[in-house]
């Protein structure tokens, strides 16, 4: 009886370890595989971190300065053979899920022109693209050949705006009337961030602009989100440069409002705030909802307290689960904050923004 005993819960170990092991091998195979072209932006952290911790798999890195390979060779632990001087030649060896850009905004067009006709899904940071010209050319690429061009926003993912779009959508809400979204922070060189990324993102050509660029996006993606993928009718700006000795080149502060039809957005975007804020209030006859970040949200009525609510929500909590289910066929790009059509809109309001700052009038889209 006990060698029974013995040899069943041995038995028993061995079926165990076996599925355990075949389990963690199929999740293996499952990984997201990823290839990244460029690292002198700063959000290219996020993509190592998620490969530090084998929850992608990374296939190669197309980057051709010294300085940033060594350095994320070194906190990241990548190997030598993981680096390829270009795109071309990365893409080359092999054929990723998808790729991922963390380059300068003006460099997303040349990447797009190699990836969509490859029919490789293209990720890039936001905003899109610093013109409507290129934003529109990648576009035309991307339905051309059928292929995904997405646009990640660290805002996308917060639990906060997530449940605030599902309730202002109930019937109960009614219109929206106003929408506020305040993004920014100190500065990016008093925040700390690298030389690299500072080198481009405080240049008016690869950049597009500064803060208008760089926090204005933010905005302008909730609320064409929010209104439901609607263009506005027109777009007024002022832009400022408050620390010129630090930021000459670019603005360090911008106010863009946004004409819809039942509805006005103003967007907050500063270089300038006395600490980091992404937040964002919503308006409607007799309600409103306020998120001040990706963890909180309140309610407030002309007859009651404000009132926190619950964040329970099933979207995704990044960009890589939002590719994965994505690329699987689990869900479809359908106006959504990632989407193509969303950002062309985008990048159409930060052009008309930065003309406006520029001439001092109402530009009408």
């Amino acid at each position: 009886m006990n060698i029974k005993n013995g040899s069943f819960r041995l038995f028993m170990s061995f079926l165990i370890l076996t599925v355990c092991f075949g389990s963690q091998k199929a999740n293996a195979q499952k990984l997201l595989k990823v290839a990244v072209v460029g690292l002198s932006h700063d959000h290219a952290h996020e993509i190592m971190n998620a490969f530090r911790e084998q929850r992608i798999e990374l296939l190669g890195v197309a980057e051709n300065d010294p300085k940033l390979i060594a350095r994320y060779k070194r906190d990241y632990k990548v190997p030598d053979t993981l680096f390829y001087p270009d795109i071309e030649t990365m893409l080359g060896k092999f054929t990723p899920d998808v790729v991922m850009a963390y380059n300068p905004i003006d460099e997303h067009l040349a990447v797009a022109e190699i990836c969509l006709p490859m029919k490789i899904p293209l990720v890039v940071e936001k905003p899109l693209a610093t013109t409507l010209k290129d934003a529109k050319r990648m576009a035309q690429l991307s339905r051309e050949n059928n292929t995904h061009l997405l646009t990640n926003f660290e805002t996308t993912w917060y639990p906060s705006n997530q449940k605030l779009k599902t309730l202002v959508d109930e019937a109960d809400f009614g219109k929206i009337t106003k929408m506020i979204a305040k993004d920014g922070h100190e500065g990016p060189k008093e925040i700390g961030c690298s030389q690299e990324f500072l080198a481009w993102l405080t240049d008016p050509i690869k950049n597009g602009g500064g803060a208008v660029m760089d926090f204005g996006c933010y905005g302008a993606n909730l609320m064409t989100w929010l209104q439901n993928g609607k263009r506005p009718i027109a777009v007024t700006a002022v832009t400022k440069s408050m620390k010129p000795k630090v930021y000459p080149d670019v603005d360090d502060d911008a106010t863009i409002i946004l004409e819809y039809e039942n509805a006005i957005g103003i967007i907050e975007a500063s270089w300038n705030w006395s600490y980091s804020i992404k937040s964002l209030e919503v308006y409607g006859a007799n309600s409103s909802y306020q998120a001040p970040n990706g963890k909180i949200l309140s309610k407030n009525t002309s007859s009651s307290e404000s009132e926190e609510m619950s964040l329970t929500s099933d979207y995704f909590k990044n960009h890589i689960e939002y590719i994965e289910a994505l690329l699987s066929g689990d869900i479809k790009v359908n106006d959504d904050l990632s989407s193509l059509s969303n950002n062309l809109i985008v990048v159409e309001i930060l052009e008309a923004a930065k003309k406006s700052a520029e001439t001092g009038s109402r530009i009408q889209l």
